[in-house]
């Protein structure tokens, strides 16, 4: 299986994609085929050598920006990396793709190049986030769509539902729709009305749930439906959050009286806090719903994170999530 990556679009430069892809092929096995400036890879990959017969290169004449308007870049930039990307998953020569491109540019490169899977109006960013259990909540839509038909948010839920059993092992996930109330009676029109026709499924619905039970708590959910303009606002709050939580806890513990003994205890606590909230672990968030396998990472995507997106690329794959989706939509939604 090989998985196309766009070596391009990331704030840190190719150097960190082509190592990161490097890591991935020497730790997981994985087959890549690097889509950039052609020179630009070769040189680097003098640098980060590995197995020849595992890494493909495809150049990519120019690339999509960070603050580009995606609806107009995708038409005028058909040879830039992220469209070829996509394209090769197109064409079959790749499973699927990552990158840590422009959010909006890459959704519109897989649904142009891919297509949607049939019976889906419009796919969705699903973001794993920790909880302080050890599991993990999927947010789903944490970006895609703005605004939603309560339609939407049913598919949502199926596509979660098939995220988190077949990816993140839980045999019967806790599905649950966001909003202002625990009650069946609190929410917006799509939310209501979407709360009715979930608790209609054969799954395991167990209502609403706040915003403060995504991490944990009394109603914490496996599976948790959005629209994709709250969810963004959510995942956006978390991270600002949690780097305040951790600056806070440095300073403090640089100011405080605990001494250097003290200081060297709690950090493998504070270290291992860090790796459960480290977006890196988890490579990046899959976009469900399109006809093949796309996971879109982080804009300041490291090494790390280039190595876990291509190898959660490749498990889609295994286990054919897309297909599973189309069929789970035909008989649900």
């Amino acid at each position: 299986m090989w998985v196309a990556v766009d070596v391009m679009s990331g704030d840190l430069g190719p150097e960190t994609a082509v190592h990161g892809a490097v890591q991935a092929v020497k730790e997981h096995g994985c087959k890549v085929i690097l889509v950039g400036d052609e020179p630009t890879i070769y040189d680097l990959l003098v640098r980060f050598p590995c197995d020849a017969s595992s890494i493909d290169v495809v150049h990519a004449d120019t690339v999509i920006g960070m603050y580009e308007s995606p609806a107009r870049a995708v038409r005028h930039k058909k040879n830039s990396s992220v469209m070829i990307a996509a394209r090769l998953v197109k064409e079959k020569r790749a499973v699927g793709f990552f990158s840590p491109g422009n959010t909006g540019a890459t959704m519109g490169a897989a649904l142009l190049e891919m297509g949607r899977i049939k019976g889906v109006d419009r796919p969705a960013i699903a973001t794993a986030l920790p909880r302080e259990d050890g599991g993990a909540t999927v947010l789903i839509d944490s970006g895609a769509n703005v605004d939603c038909k309560a339609a939407w948010l049913v598919q949502f839920a199926v596509m979660g539902e098939t995220y988190a059993r077949e990816i993140l092992n839980v045999p019967h996930p806790r599905i649950a729709i966001l909003s202002n109330g625990e009650e069946s009676k609190k929410g917006n029109f799509a939310t209501l009305a979407a709360h009715r026709d979930i608790a209609r499924l054969p799954y395991n619905f167990v209502g609403n749930v706040e915003g403060r039970d995504l991490y944990g708590g009394g109603r914490s959910a496996d599976v948790v439906v959005c629209d994709g303009f709250t969810g963004n606002i959510v995942l956006k709050a978390t991270e600002g959050l949690a780097r305040s939580i951790f600056n806070l806890m440095k300073r403090e513990i640089a100011t405080t009286t605990l001494g250097r003994t003290g200081a060297f205890m709690l950090k493998p606590t504070l270290q291992m806090i860090r790796r459960r909230m480290d977006y890196s672990e988890y490579g990046g968030a899959p976009l469900l719903g399109v006809s093949g396998d796309c996971v879109i990472g982080h804009g300041s995507s490291n090494a790390q994170a280039f190595k876990n997106g291509i190898r959660v690329v490749e498990s889609f794959a295994r286990k054919d999530i897309s297909g599973q989706i189309q069929e789970n939509i035909k008989q649900y939604a």
